[in-house]
């Protein structure tokens, strides 16, 4: 901490020389108080009667004009429809001086009132800035009724996997940020929390800079949500219905989808008030065609293992939610806001198994063969509620001080049935297994940041963050109803975390820039108990480390600019895959995680274009590499009973640490306009990447045995978003995700592709939106939806796996917006802060 404040003081002294003299003030219309965003405030010399520079108001209609040297000015301030307004003459009379002028009220010209303007203009896909690219989340019309991550999933840079599992750049870790909030917890579920119509832009922040949290090995996927009316009540509702099943895979019960979520915002005076609710089920049906063969060579004899059932999922998540915001004045705001919801998913995998084994190794010698059912239901379960409440004051001189706290509870648990039973009579029980866990999360953060505006090469902000992370976790493993204590454990996670940031961004000619530098301190303490000894262990883990960044964009004309970027980042262990205790959620598997893990740290550089072509097409090229260490992997090796004996039946899934990785790769995206009513826009990223080290893990029999782990693949994935529109109120949208195949550290993931088809009808004056979707297109000839997995060890085990997930889904969703007349301005938020599932 001392550090931190020391190079915040040397930086002050060191720009200090730079400050310079600055004019600000918000405008805002005189008739019903809204503020005016882009209005242009132009300042003029009064002695000379010339002008000299002009800018544009923000979101909350603030301006600010820097590098002023003493003198006497005024402003005109004009917007289109209103009253030119000029001020009086305002005296600076030495330098560091500030004037804010208040609020600067427009207008309407009576002579160009109309009784209506409308003007109809196609906001661009993606929005290229010095540090992210913004898209815009109603581009991705096969999105509407899902969540975001149907959304996300369109991105160039980002893949969904068929397990579920999100990548951004080939990386599982990311951090998700909502409205510019953090979060924490599972990022795939919050993001699965969220209806897609609540979005209003995504915004993927590939090479952070200093003052966000380090944390996320991708980047930072910052979800804005819509916002609602200006002095009124907006209000929308959507309801969704899923058609039944054109493929049931034999599945016993049918997949169930419906959905409904509204939205009311009401804004009166200087009162912001949000309320919203949404129930989902979102079933998918599937199967599950496995094989696995484990080699036990002090026995000198071979396992088959081949299996083919059921595995499908219902997912029911309903929530509620609301948000109040308070602005007494232009200086000062406030904002409370609450989330707490319940999330159920069951997992149903109802396996016929075919066990065999050969003695010895390579014959044709049968030992035995053994047919069996593993019935294996999986619930997973989540209460979670969150409360944040933020503050934040502008000073004259206009710089900022912010600050938020978020507090936070999530309940995370649910019980698996294991049962082998007999085939085809399911009557007789071999073994019946039950395993549940009480998981309840507590966390806390603090957040503090303040920016000096008047600075003549740029704005300098600083902040402190604290973060507090309680985790616990109670694994309780029966078979035939008695407990298994070699499977049974209880462990704790606590996590502290200390940082500061200090990082100065500005602008100079075609020039933009920001670089920064961040100190944390975090500490964690991990505890386990297992049943079988009631002997606590504890591990220790902290460190102190600088995260730097930096970006700097260079405008080489109005149509094209270059950046480059550096980001240090780090990728933080979870409690699951910490627990170092074995559990049994498949026939075939035991997961296991390490208590020793480490955090991952990141080293990425960047070097991007972006140019705008004629008639509306772009074109955007990155270039990118990122370093890792520690790399955390999810590996399979044999698994040994205590007494040493190799598990001729059963794969152990482990996560350790297992060296490095580096990935190094090239982004590509491009907006192409064949015609007016025709938009295409294709994304492909494709990189290089290896993973090389050892994999060091202490097996049941308490052995620890080291794996080699090399490895390297060249990957790419292609997403393509085609619009077509016509009439004056419809459109088609064709959308392809497609990924290929990858390597792991032991074996490889295959391609993985779906391809969706959407219509969009408006209604009643356009305030009635159908939305007809085609999802996961295939009839019968794509293989779409379906991805397989393999993992080998020469000489010890091969597993592949076949998902394949429903295809050929139809559903159609309606959405009606009331008082879509008085939606005036911009939105306040439907969503709100940070959720955890």
């Amino acid at each position: 901490m001392k550090f931190a404040k020391v190079v915040v003081l040397v930086i002050f002294i060191f720009f200090n020389q730079y400050i310079s003299a600055q004019i600000s003030g918000q405008v805002i219309e005189a008739e019903q108080k809204n503020v005016l965003e882009y209005a242009t405030v132009a300042l003029y010399d009064a002695n000379k009667n010339s002008l000299i520079t002009g800018v544009v108001t923000d979101v909350k209609g603030m301006f600010y004009i820097n590098n002023l040297k003493p003198g006497q000015y005024f402003l005109e301030i004009s917007f289109i429809g209103y009253k030119l307004e000029k001020t009086s003459i305002i005296n600076i009379q030495k330098r560091g001086e500030s004037k804010n002028i208040g609020v600067v009220k427009l207008n309407i010209n009576a002579n160009n009132k109309l009784s209506e303007v409308v003007i109809k203009s196609e906001k661009n896909t993606v929005i290229h800035k010095i540090d992210r690219q913004v898209f815009d989340a109603k581009k991705y019309e096969s999105a509407v009724g899902g969540t975001a991550v149907d959304v996300v999933r369109n991105l160039p840079s980002i893949t969904i996997d068929g397990l579920g599992e999100i990548s951004v750049r080939g990386s599982t870790g990311f951090a998700v940020l909502i409205n510019g909030k953090p979060t924490q917890g599972d990022m795939s579920a919050i993001l699965s929390q969220i209806p897609a119509n609540a979005l209003e832009t995504v915004e993927l922040i590939t090479a952070p800079s200093a003052k966000y949290d380090p944390e996320g090995k991708g980047g930072i996927l910052n979800i804005i949500t819509k916002k609602g009316a200006i002095d009124g009540t907006f209000a929308q509702i959507n309801l969704r219905g899923g058609f039944p099943s054109i493929e049931d895979y034999d599945t016993q019960v049918p997949a169930q989808r419906f959905g409904l979520d509204a939205t009311v915002n009401k804004r009166a005076g200087n009162w912001n008030f949000s309320f919203g609710a949404s129930y989902q089920r979102n079933d998918k049906t599937g199967r599950r065609e496995g094989d696995v063969f484990i080699i036990n060579t002090p026995a000198n004899r071979t396992t088959f293992l081949p299996s083919d059932g059921e595995r499908s999922f219902d997912d029911i998540a309903y929530n509620g939610r609301f948000n109040i915001d308070y602005t007494p004045n232009n200086k000062n705001s406030f904002s409370l806001g609450f989330f707490a919801g319940k999330r159920t998913k069951d997992r149903l995998a109802d396996i016929v198994y075919n066990n065999t084994a050969i003695s010895p190794i390579e014959s044709n010698n049968v030992l035995y063969e053994f047919t069996y059912f593993n019935h294996n239901l999986r619930t997973r379960r989540g209460d979670f509620a969150l409360g944040s409440i933020d503050y934040s004051h502008t000073f004259n001189n206009a710089s900022k001080l912010s600050a938020s706290f978020l507090y936070e509870y999530t309940f995370l648990g649910g019980p698996t049935e294991n049962d082998n039973l007999g085939f085809p009579d399911t009557s007789i029980v071999f073994q019946r297994e039950f395993n549940t866990n009480d998981n309840p999360l507590y966390g806390a953060r603090f957040n503090l940041d303040y920016q000096w505006k008047p600075f003549a090469i740029g704005t300098l902000e600083t902040g402190y963050q604290y973060r507090d992370l309680d985790h616990r976790g109670k694994f309780v493993y029966e078979r035939d109803g008695i407990l298994v204590p070699e499977f049974s454990s209880d462990i704790r996670l606590k996590r502290s975390i200390h940082s500061a940031y200090a990082q100065l961004t500005g602008n100079k000619n075609k020039w933009n820039y920001n670089a920064g530098i961040r100190l944390e301190f975090m500490d964690r303490v991990y505890r386990e108990t297992l049943r079988t000894d009631g002997i606590e262990n504890v591990f220790n883990f902290d460190f102190v480390k600088l995260f730097p960044s930096a970006s700097l964009q260079y405008k080489l004309n109005e149509k094209t600019n270059i950046k480059t970027a550096y980001s240090k980042r780090v990728e933080r262990t979870t409690t699951f895959k910490m627990n170092s205790f074995a559990e049994r959620e498949h026939s075939e598997v035991f997961e296991q995680g390490d208590n020793r893990l480490r955090p991952e740290f990141i080293d990425l550089v960047e070097l991007g274009l972006n140019t705008k072509l004629k008639n509306g097409n772009s074109l955007y090229a990155t270039a990118y590499y990122r370093h890792v260490t520690n790399v955390i992997n999810r590996v399979n090796t044999l698994a040994y009973q205590p007494n040493g004996a190799i598990i001729d039946s059963i794969i152990n899934r482990v996560y350790s640490n297992v060296g490095k990785s580096n990935a190094i790769g090239l982004e590509i995206g491009t907006t192409l306009k064949p015609s007016k009513n025709w938009t295409n826009f294709i994304g492909v990223n494709i990189f290089n990447y290896d993973v090389e080290g050892v994999l060091n893990f202490r097996h049941r029999d308490g052995i620890e045995r080291n794996y080699d782990i090399d490895n390297q693949s060249t990957n790419y994935s292609i997403n393509i978003n085609s619009t077509y529109k016509f009439w004056k109120n419809a459109s088609l949208q064709f959308t392809f995700n497609y990924l290929s195949n990858r390597a792991t550290a032991l074996g490889e993931d295959s391609r993985f592709y779906t391809p969706n088809l959407t219509l969009v009808k408006k209604f009643i004056d356009n305030r009635l939106t159908a939305t007809l979707q085609w999802q996961n297109i295939d009839m019968g000839l794509l293989r779409s939806n379906e991805q397989r997995i393999t993992t080998a060890r020469p000489n010890e085990f091969f597993t592949t796996t076949n998902y394949r997930y429903e295809v050929d889904m139809i559903t159609l969703n309606l959405s009606y917006t009331f008082n879509a007349a008085k939606n005036k301005s911009k939105f306040i938020d439907s969503e709100f802060g940070k959720r955890e599932f």
